[in-house]
């Protein structure tokens, strides 16, 4: 969907010269999206065995670039419902700082196994590893339990792309998949008038066998409702 990115870049602003964290677009959208998510709960879930299991808490991820965009990590922050979004952005700000600096653990670890693990057992050590950690939420290989959460959010206008759609990682069992787009100036009708906005796409991937198309329009409803007016968001 396309958003107007006019309200959402005010209150970052807003929050910013409040505060000392650097609110973004990408903060107020995984903020929007922990909220969205509270209610319509079918989406936090994950399939196990067959079966559909509730998700413990809303965890929600934020991609990080490495290397000037050579290698990705993700950066699960946990329950984000209950953080304002000043907070997602101090969190994430410190997390992706010590990512860039090679100070993540985790990430070293896990990168470590995929470089040293020899070709035929990847695919039944990535199966583990989806079992697990994305199913069970234990440690493992140096993913985390849940290692994406209730959704991954991805800002891929960043490297000037208008739009995307993110590939389901399996093994993280993830059930809610977010890209934000380049914001753009754009004609918009306002009060009846055609006006130039700043406009970002939206895109969504969902796990069809948790939601159906009732659910994702009641979270696209809720999401809409929140980055039109993001003041609710904190309230």
């Amino acid at each position: 969907m396309e958003v107007d990115a006019g309200p959402i870049l005010d209150y970052a602003a807003a929050l910013t010269k409040e505060s000392a964290a650097k609110v973004t677009v990408t903060h107020v959208v995984g903020k929007a999206v922990a909220a969205a998510l509270e209610t319509e709960p079918a989406f936090n879930a994950r399939v196990v065995f067959g079966r559909v299991v509730p998700l413990p808490r809303i965890d929600v991820s934020f991609a990080v670039d490495v290397g000037a965009g050579h290698d990705l990590a993700p950066v699960t922050l946990r329950s984000v419902d209950g953080l304002s979004t000043v907070h997602i952005a101090e969190r994430l700000a410190a997390r992706a700082g010590r990512l860039r600096e090679g100070g993540d653990r985790d990430f070293a670890r896990s990168s470590r196994w995929v470089r040293i693990a020899p070709w035929p057992l990847v695919r039944p050590a990535f199966a583990f590893a989806s079992f697990w950690s994305g199913g069970l939420g234990r440690r493992a290989f140096g993913l985390a339990g849940f290692p994406f959460g209730s959704a991954f959010v991805s800002n891929v206008g960043g490297f000037d792309l208008d739009e995307g759609f993110l590939a389901p990682l399996p093994m993280a069992r993830c059930p809610l998949y977010v890209c934000i787009g380049a914001i753009r100036e754009r004609p918009a009708v306002v009060d009846g008038q055609v006006v130039a906005r700043p406009v970002f796409v939206l895109t969504g991937t969902a796990d069809h066998r948790l939601v159906d198309g009732a659910h994702v329009g009641r979270l696209v409803g809720a999401l809409r409702a929140l980055l039109a007016d993001p003041t609710k968001l904190d309230d």
